[in-house]
């Protein structure tokens, strides 16, 4: 039974090929093969990419690069669980809200990777530039009886992230009116049913 326990074991961690398990009286004894653990080693830190293309059609160094890239792939997803775009399980009916949320949080990742590739140049991470511009305000100014936003001129840091993200601002913006509800305030405005 041990015997057996100990020879499955050697098998799930992979080191059957060059260690074998014996019983005698009662013992157990371990014996290395050292020439078929030599031949292993030789595949250390190796590994074999298999893929379904026609042989010919790519080169070996191309599925290689294809396949580093992946990490770009597991890096996207963590990024779309991080606080910034909180992609997150939504319990929604409908189909076309789930799509909906899922393109707005892509939208925002394919934003924040071109936000990275135009500051990588100044000492800022993404979270620490959005936190900036986040302060960034409007003035809510009335002209002859109609409502406009004008934009003030930024302070220096918040200048030069929209300058390095290449952001012309307008000076006014139109003001209509729409009053923005965050999440606090939503439930006492909300119409019961």
């Amino acid at each position: 039974m041990a015997l057996q326990k100990l020879r499955s074991r050697g098998k799930q961690i992979n080191v059957s090929r060059w260690v074998t398990c014996e019983a005698h009286d009662r013992e157990i004894a371990l014996s290395v093969d050292a020439d078929a653990l030599r031949e292993e080693a030789k595949l250390d830190g190796c590994y074999v990419l298999k893929t379904d293309i026609v042989d010919g059609t790519i080169t070996k160094e191309l599925i290689h690069n294809r396949y580093k890239d992946l990490r770009l792939v597991e890096s996207a997803f963590r990024s779309s669980k991080t606080v910034e775009l909180e992609m997150r399980p939504i319990h929604v009916r409908l189909a076309t809200r789930t799509k909906g949320h899922v393109f707005v949080v892509m939208m925002s990742y394919r934003i924040t990777q071109e936000l990275a590739r135009r500051w990588q140049h100044l000492d800022v991470t993404i979270q620490e530039g959005i936190n900036e511009l986040a302060e960034l305000c409007a003035n809510e100014v009335t002209i002859n009886g109609a409502m406009c936003n004008q934009i003030p001129e930024p302070r220096a840091s918040i200048k030069k992230l929209i300058d390095a993200a290449q952001v012309q601002m307008p000076e006014v913006l139109p003001c209509r009116g729409v009053v923005v509800t965050t999440k606090k305030k939503l439930p006492s405005r909300r119409k019961m049913k």
